[in-house]
């Protein structure tokens, strides 16, 4: 691919510099006759899932803003690589790009974490996507994905991912002493904080969490939301379903990209990689907004499911999970210098935010009485 991309631009720059009638006949016509840039991203989703579907609405806004000069061809986790493993593949540049979560290369640097699925302070995966952008989020995540790691590698981030369900069990749980002992899926930081409310956790790619719910190796699972849940069939293995927690409140998709693939394109490509990932980010919001909450009512209406909202008890033993577990992340001066800035940010925008935001939850109690199960 590469090699494609520098034998096009030097034959490119050879017809610039060709003389007299020649040059002036076939310049123009050369240029257009020029094959679409390829590149080869692969995402860490099943074909089937919905996110997938978000990383082909990426391209096709790619395609659409190029002119289709440049394509993306997406493919689905375990095309080229496990689920984890994008990131070393775009870093080796044996993918062009991938979509992703930062989180699945935790187990590289547990700061990863910190760019979605890191303590929850307060703010929203809105406020902290906006911290990317303009609190200094980006620098930290180059910072340490570049200076830190090593890694030849560019990163964006978008979609503001609603808070993740604490997810999926087989009987009620009310309490936190009641989790003790729980075999759970989860990812990142969020197991570090949940093995710190005594559960015993595994780090699993959505597609193995039900066979392992199945063969009693997890008794209990989150994954992310309604619609990816339903669609590897969370609710053929468990019944209650929990609403809202603080274990991943503020993930992001990562559209990452190799640096070298990236650099060598035009600058409008390279505007409309990174430009893109914004208008995506909107039209992936509206889309789970729809599709998300219709697969709840479906699995509430048709599927049996018990949807429930994660009790206070357990929700303040997570926020005291997170107060025991910071001070060790701490000790790292790079996690400690990215969450002081993550707070510096939340305490100024949230205080906005929570300041300025009308009562949802009682207007909503107006027009639909009863709805709620609060």
């Amino acid at each position: 691919m590469t090699e494609l991309k520098f034998n096009r631009r030097s034959f490119l720059k050879k017809s610039a510099f060709a003389g007299g009638a020649t040059a002036g006949a076939l310049a123009a016509p050369a240029v257009l006759a020029q094959a679409p840039i390829v590149l080869k991203m692969q995402t860490s989703w099943s074909a089937s899932d919905i996110w997938d579907e978000f990383a082909k609405d990426y391209a096709a806004r790619v395609d659409q803003m190029s002119g289709g000069r440049l394509q993306i061809d997406v493919l689905p986790a375990g095309a080229v690589v496990a689920a984890f493993q994008v990131i070393d593949a775009v870093n080796d540049g044996v993918l062009d790009a991938a979509h992703s979560v930062p989180v699945y290369w935790y187990g590289k640097n547990k700061a990863a974490s910190l760019f979605g699925t890191g303590p929850v302070w307060g703010g929203s995966a809105t406020t902290m996507l906006s911290w990317f952008y303009e609190g200094g989020g980006a620098e930290l995540y180059r910072e340490l994905t570049q200076d830190i790691m090593g890694l030849n590698v560019v990163g964006y981030m978008g979609f503001p991912m609603f808070a993740q369900p604490f997810g999926w069990f087989k009987g009620e749980v009310n309490t936190a002493a009641e989790l003790v002992g729980f075999k759970y899926r989860t990812v990142g930081l969020a197991a570090d904080l949940l093995q710190e409310m005594g559960m015993s956790v595994a780090q699993l790619p959505g597609g193995e969490i039900v066979p392992a719910m199945e063969r009693g190796v997890i008794d209990a699972f989150e994954f992310n939301n309604p619609t990816s849940d339903s669609n590897f069939g969370a609710q053929d293995v468990a019944k209650n379903y929990y609403l809202s927690s603080y274990h991943q409140a503020s993930e992001s998709f990562e559209f990452l990209f190799n640096k070298d693939t990236l650099e060598d394109l035009d600058p409008d490509l390279q505007a409309i990689l990174k430009y893109g990932v914004e208008a995506v980010s909107t039209a992936n919001t509206a889309k789970a907004m729809r599709r998300y909450s219709a697969s709840l009512k479906m699995l509430e209406e048709e599927k049996g499911v018990n949807v429930r909202r994660t009790s206070k008890d357990i929700l303040d033993a997570q926020l005291k999970a997170w107060d025991i577990l910071i001070p060790r992340l701490e000790e790292d001066p790079f996690m400690k210098k990215t969450m002081d800035s993550q707070r510096a940010w939340v305490e100024q925008v949230s205080y906005y935010e929570i300041m300025n935001a009308p009562d949802l939850t009682l207007a909503f109690e107006h027009y639909f009485p009863g709805k709620l199960a609060l």
